[in-house]
């Protein structure tokens, strides 16, 4: 589709390629794929010539070599010049300064803006691991291309302690789009700086709240590790859409973070790199509209990308076909292999029937689990058989065996007999959290936590074992279960067991290393305190009422170590018979403790105790409650699952005003509320006429 025919494509209308990992050079001397990379990328750029784009935005790993060969330099600058060179006007201005935006550059303006160059269609691209800076002078690929003024290379740090973001200003029209930016960075080091609160992300001063944010990222979406990945909540608030690449699954459909309230694309890999499931999705780039608030996602298959067809077999499944005791095993099973391989070569014949740019020979891969007694056998003489038939003869099998099942690995998993007998130095260096954290990893499905994270379940047990809180856990539940309720009575869940399941799944999963999880076991921990000081106090008023001599002289006669002030309550002062002194002397220690000691939390301790409800009682409460701190509007949602051309449309309610004399926003600014996103986007493969900015009753966020 060209937007020759769109009529909504105004001069309001920015209009945006947005592709991510194209990998150039990958395989580039395999006889069959070497070509595969250049093929695509020349798809991508026509398609951004065709639908006539103000630009083309990439989100890292526009090489796979740090250091590309000269093919593949020279492959890239002549797709570059042939497709972004000409004679269009180039329709929108950047507003920010550019010495900051492209400061590493000896050139440090937007390359349309060059008096010696003539450019139709401006690339702005990130780095990414694959091509990132290195050597003394951090140079990197796109520094080339931007030297050569094809390539506007913007999201570069020289520090690793600290990252200040500057946002590409642009204008077109009365559309206004703040664009951020970050280079790869180690996700450890990056993780880090977000934690300590050294990532900021500068905001316009004037009109604050009349720019699109948008974010360009390149780094671990999934969690590979503890701190091998960057959370979603990490990032501003104030966002709008945020372009995640590295992650080579494609995902391009918008999604919302129910948290944050921006949106997340994934375009993925324009190339398989992998013989996994996730690179198995069809591959697409996105062309992306955005005018005032508003913004549509339009889906492009990519039509020159190289099939790859993925199954899982396990062998011990077909005991109809063969058992480990035949004495002809192998041979039936590399006849069943042989099979279904055939069949997915079918499958493959049968989707590129009618299109003639998909290359002939496909990617098979098929995942064998032998466990059960079976053999693998060599896959040499069994991959001679395809060899012109897929492009990837050599790797078509891959034996797998299957773990064992929890039941019989769960005893070992934890041995707590075995972390006793080790020696101090050891016991001291193991931490409760690490140990309920190690647990839940390994226990089964119905033993998982449900309200609670892992680390929260953790630090409360902590607390319990370090200091003797012994309401920490329960107040936790608690809390997390009023928190819940309220969450689920705003969003108005469907009173299903499955959709409140799920709900709560989210929910969960949204807070997980986050500050939000410390705060909630701090504020359980203050209740558990609080609750004791209260349970304490009215066993010393009971105390101070009795009439029993016997009680007092048993209290007296075996400790007489005097009270300390500083805590308030000691071992010996302690509320359970409160050995080491009097009764009225035990009342007066009590007193200073609340008040000093536990620094005042004595006025906590007239609170009444909070009453909690189970989840199915919160739907039938009446009409539910605004929660703290935040004011936030509903949302009109209209939701399409046709195949049809219709967009799926968010239309937005009327936004919550925001205070315009902020200039930078760090971690602590998550607190605001921050309204609806209008968003559409188109879900089908089809290049069909569309309007992406339907009208409604409500008006947009703008």
């Amino acid at each position: 589709m060209t937007s020759s025919g769109n009529t909504m494509d105004d001069e309001d209308t920015f209009k945006i390629l947005v592709a991510t990992d194209i990998h150039l050079g990958y395989l580039e001397k395999d006889a069959v794929r070497g070509n595969d990379t250049f093929v695509t990328f020349d798809e991508i750029m026509k398609h951004a010539k065709e639908n006539e784009v103000d630009f083309v935005l990439l989100g890292g790993d526009l090489f796979h070599d740090n250091k590309p060969s000269r093919k593949a330099m020279h492959s890239c600058l002549e797709i570059m010049r042939k497709y972004c060179m000409g004679d269009n006007p180039i329709l929108f201005d950047i507003l920010s300064d550019q010495a900051v935006n492209f400061g590493n550059s000896k050139f440090p303006w937007v390359n349309y803006q060059d008096e010696n160059l003539n450019i139709s269609i401006p690339i702005f691209s990130v780095h990414g691991n694959h091509d990132d800076p290195t050597g003394a002078d951090g140079l990197c690929a796109l520094d080339l291309l931007s030297c050569a003024g094809l390539v506007n290379h913007f999201g570069r740090s020289r520090s690793v302690e600290k990252l200040e973001i500057s946002p590409i200003l642009l204008q077109k029209g009365s559309t206004k789009i703040a664009m951020y930016g970050i280079g790869s960075i180690p996700d450890e080091r990056l993780y880090r700086m977000f934690v300590n609160k050294q990532v900021t992300m500068l905001r316009p001063r004037e009109d604050e709240e009349s720019w699109f944010n948008m974010f360009v990222i390149h780094q671990n979406r999934s969690k590979h590790g503890a701190t091998n990945y960057i959370p979603e909540q990490f990032l501003d608030d104030f966002l709008d859409l945020v372009i995640w690449g590295h992650e080579h699954e494609c995902k391009i459909t918008p999604a919302r973070n129910e948290q944050q309230l921006f949106y997340v694309t994934q375009p993925g890999s324009s190339v398989v790199t992998s013989l996994s499931p996730g690179e198995a999705v069809k591959k697409h780039i996105g062309l992306l509209r955005v005018k005032g608030r508003k913004m549509n996602l339009q889906k492009i298959p990519l039509q020159t990308v190289r099939q790859f067809l993925i199954e899982d077999v396990t062998l011990a499944n077909h005991a109809d076909l063969f058992s480990p005791e035949q004495p002809n095993v192998t041979q039936k099973v590399q006849a069943f292999c042989q099979q279904k391989v055939e069949e997915m070569l079918e499958e493959a014949e049968r989707e590129r029937l009618g299109n003639p740019l998909t290359p002939e020979k496909p990617l098979i891969r098929l995942r064998v689990d032998y466990s059960g007694g079976f053999e693998p056998f060599t896959t040499m003489r069994f991959s001679q058989k395809f060899v012109d038939r897929v492009a990837n003869p050599k790797d078509i099998l891959h034996f797998t065996r299957h773990r064992e099942t929890k039941d019989n690995i769960k005893e070992e998993a934890i041995d707590f007999d075995m972390l006793l007998s080790r020696p101090s130095s050891e016991v001291l260096q193991l931490r409760v959290e690490d140990l309920v954290k190690e647990y839940f990893q390994t226990a089964e499905k119905n033993m998982q936590l449900s309200l609670l994270t892992e680390q929260g379940m953790g630090k409360a047990v902590q607390e319990y074992v370090d200091k003797e809180e012994r309401d920490a856990i329960e107040e936790l539940i608690n809390y997390q279960l009023e928190k819940t309720q309220r969450y689920l009575r705003e969003r108005r869940v469907e009173a299903s067991e499955e959709k409140i399941d799920e709900e709560i799944r989210r929910f969960r999963d949204s807070k997980r290393n986050t500050a939000e999880e410390d705060e909630e076991v701090k504020e359980a921990i203050s209740r558990a305190k609080a609750h004791r000081d209260r349970g304490d106090s009215v066993r010393d008023a009971d105390a101070d009422l009795s009439d029993e001599p016997l009680d007092i002289s048993m209290e007296s006669d075996e400790d007489s170590v005097p009270t300390s002030s500083g805590r308030g309550r000691g071992r010996g002062a302690r509320g359970r018979g409160g050995r080491g002194q009097s009764t009225t002397t035990r009342g007066r220690a009590r007193g200073a403790g609340s008040q000093s000691g536990r620094g005042g939390r004595g006025q906590k301790a007239s609170s009444s105790p909070v009453k909690t409800k189970s989840i199915m009682d919160a739907f039938q409460a009446p009409a539910p409650r605004a929660s703290r701190g935040t004011t936030k509007k509903s949302v009109e949602v209209i939701i399409d699952d046709s195949d049809s051309e219709d967009d799926l449309s968010f239309v937005s309610s009327k936004p919550v005003q925001r205070t315009s004399s902020v200039t930078s926003s760090k971690r602590s600014s998550q607190s605001q509320s921050q309204s609806y996103k209008g968003v559409c986007f188109d879900d089908d493969d089809d290049e069909d006429e569309f309007d992406p900015f339907k009208s409604s009753s409500r008006q947009g966020r703008r």
